[in-house]
């Protein structure tokens, strides 16, 4: 502060204002860590409080939401392997249901689904005989090691595990086949009928050759492209009966053997949102706000977990786990969402693009575990549905029960369906533990399907996840916490969700792209941590502070790898010779910076390198990415579109070697400039 250089008085000030930046973030960042809290279900517990001795159960319901929209950057094995996870996990077959939401309206997903739906029942049943883990046929057939045996049938495991793998590669083949065939098909079926029919020149037409595909078509026409076509909902799989239903006997059709194990399948419906032109859609918000209103005409259970097409169900066991919290005495009720870290498959073994964000997950979400709850952040996340309903939780609810009701319900704020308001009652009773028979019909679902169905209304406001910023996530798990409920952060072994990480650099700086835009974005809007009310814990405020104004550090950051460089371009050096006190001052300050990073890595159970990893990363988002994001901010306070932000392409590859040498595969883009000066 002493040493002032007149001549250079604005690089003086940002130097100053820049310690202050670092000084005060830093601050902010290490005190929502001081009180990290460890979770760790007891599932056995879970078990001796709810399982029936006659094989029943009285866990609650649950619904499942999987989300995907393109074939081609999500690949369709991963969602299939992702559906498959989850009919085969370790959850009474009756309690739960899976909505599977096809947001580009393909046939290909919707035919994929129902030979996924044809192999779980051969591979659901051999996960139940043998105790598989994981559950996802891709990730447990090449896995490198496995657990001890812990099934029923150790003589017939090997013989199982060859016809099963012989029926999965089977699959597998149908399915890579799967948009050949519909081209195929869909051509002879034009030629047949087509002929006179200029409007069914250019269809695509479902197995039956007679039925013409209601939603996107293979060559895209009027009410059958993306973006504008019907609603479309399949039930695939119907709700099981409440009794179990053994399997068939081996025989020369059927060699494996399930005639003493549980052959149903949990309920599986295909969804397909309306689309037309002039709406904005709402991209994975309004695709999960549809399953939402969809699953309560259907299922209406009080629960609900959420994944993304490339993610699966590693740990059979997950569901539990969550509902351990969610029905825990001491705090269960108020807590609005069950937070998962996400785990990566086909990473290389350093890390190297910090895919597995370690010290997010591990460090930062721990601490906010003790405040009020992690955020969320997009996947394998379980909710309450009340939460998502703009309910209150139940330590902030008004003593009188008309004033509750009137607090929280606004007229239209659900839209006009009546049958979807009088499941709202029945989904807050996280005890119902038996399904309600689905009363709707067809018109009244399709309806809920509609574009014009939240016109008017809250969805995408205060109902249901956040619409018009890029990080929907954070910003939706923000919404609950300003509410006043709390959120819990839960790891275990194994992981109980693994997916698919980007691991070209170029995707995974389009990822970073988005986060730190969308971030930025939430700071900007009505949802912005300095307008919360009181139910918002002090510390958390603080901790959605700083996740939604860590892009601003890459002006200060670019100044400062720019300082001792600038006599290249005007031939005067602006940086005083350091004095001794200051240096002294210097390296105090780093070392006590470096051991407190030391420390923290020990209480979350990190490695050196997970630490060296995201320092590494941090300075190339810093440099090329966080610049992107201030100028979308900047475009979108001018009232200009900003910044298009894409979705994160998922490769599909070979093996362990073809899976990695995308390592090294630079695909140059603007992002890449500045970092590389």
């Amino acid at each position: 502060m002493r040493h002032r250089d007149s001549d250079a008085m604005w690089l003086w000030w940002i130097s100053v204002v820049g310690d202050l930046w670092f000084g005060v973030t830093w601050l902010l960042n290490q005190i929502t860590k001081l009180r990290p809290r460890k979770c760790v279900p007891s599932i056995s517990v879970l078990r001796d409080h709810l399982d029936q001795p006659d094989g029943g159960s009285d866990l609650p319901l649950l619904d499942v939401f999987i989300n995907t929209v393109d074939p081609v950057d999500e690949p369709m094995l991963y969602t299939m392997n992702s559906i498959l996870s989850i009919l085969a996990t370790d959850y009474p077959v009756e309690k739960y249901a899976t909505y599977f939401s096809d947001d580009g309206g393909s046939l290909v997903h919707y035919e994929g689904l129902q030979l996924a739906a044809e192999f779980a029942a051969s591979w659901v049943p051999f996960c139940r005989k043998h105790c598989v883990e994981p559950r996802a046929p891709e990730s447990y057939f090449w896995a490198k090691m496995r657990g001890e045996y812990a099934g029923s049938a150790p003589k017939e495991f090997l013989d199982d595990h060859r016809r099963m793998r012989a029926a999965y590669e089977e699959f597998k083949a149908r399915l890579d086949g799967l948009s050949a065939a519909i081209e195929q098909r869909s051509e002879a079926c034009n030629r047949a009928n087509g002929k006179d029919k200029e409007e069914c020149a250019n269809a695509t037409w479902m197995a039956d050759g007679s039925t013409q595909w209601q939603g996107t078509w293979i060559k895209p026409a009027k009410g059958h492209r993306k973006g504008h076509h019907p609603a479309i909902l399949q039930v695939m799989l119907d709700q099981p009966s409440k009794d179990p239903e053994l399997g068939m006997a081996a025989s020369s059709d059927h060699p494996l053997d399930f005639s003493a194990v549980d052959a149903r399948l949990p309920m599986l419906v295909y969804i397909a949102r309306e689309k037309r032109p002039g709406y904005d859609h709402q991209k994975k918000a309004g695709a999960m706000n549809v399953q939402l209103r969809v699953s309560a005409l259907l299922s209406n259970a009080p629960f609900i977990i959420n994944f993304d097409g490339d993610h699966y169900v590693n740990n059979s066991q997950a569901f539990r786990a969550a509902i351990c919290f969610m029905l825990d005495p001491r705090d269960g009720a108020d807590t609005a969402f069950v937070q998962f870290p996400q785990r990566f498959d086909d990473v290389d073994p350093t890390d190297r693009y910090c895919n597995h964000n370690r010290m997010f997950f591990d460090a930062t979400l721990l601490g906010l575990n003790g405040i009020q709850g992690p955020s969320f952040v997009g996947t394998g996340c379980m909710f309450r549905r009340v939460a998502l309903y703009s309910a209150d939780p139940p330590r902030w609810r008004p003593d009188d029960a008309k004033e509750a009701k009137a607090s929280r319900y606004r007229p239209n704020m659900f839209g006009k369906s009546t049958s979807f308001i009088n499941s709202m009652p029945a989904a807050a009773n996280q005890e119902r533990s038996v399904p309600s028979p689905a009363t709707v019909g067809e018109a009244e679902l399709a309806d809920a399907m509609t574009c014009a169905y939240e016109d008017g209304t809250e969805w995408g406001n205060d109902v249901g996840w956040v619409y018009n910023i890029a990080t929907e996530d954070v910003v939706t798990g923000f919404r609950l916490h300003r509410t006043g409920w709390r959120s819990t952060y839960c790891a275990m072994e194994p992981d109980a969700f693994r997916g698919t990480a980007p691991i070209n650099l170029t995707e995974r700086l389009y990822q970073i792209l988005r986060w730190s835009g969308g971030s930025l974005e939430m700071f900007f809007s009505r949802f912005c941590p300095l307008l919360a009310g009181r139910r918002l814990h002090p510390m958390q405020r603080v901790a959605y502070i700083n996740m939604t104004t860590y892009p601003v550090s890459t002006f200060f950051i670019c100044m400062y790898y720019l300082y001792p460089v600038m006599w290249l371009f005007q031939g005067e050096f602006y940086i005083q010779r350091p004095f001794q006190t200051f240096a002294l001052f210097v390296v105090v300050i780093i070392a006590t910076v470096e051991l407190i990073g030391m420390v923290e890595i020990r209480w979350a159970g990190l490695t050196l390198l997970d630490w060296v990893r995201n320092e590494q990363f941090y300075i190339i988002g810093t440099t090329g990415v966080y610049p992107m994001a201030m100028l979308h901010i900047l475009l979108r306070s001018l009232g200009i579109k900003g910044v298009s932000f894409k979705l994160t392409a998922k490769k599909l590859t070979g093996g362990a070697r073809e899976r990695l040498a995308e390592l090294y595969d630079v695909q140059w883009v603007p992002l890449l400039v500045p970092t590389v000066v």
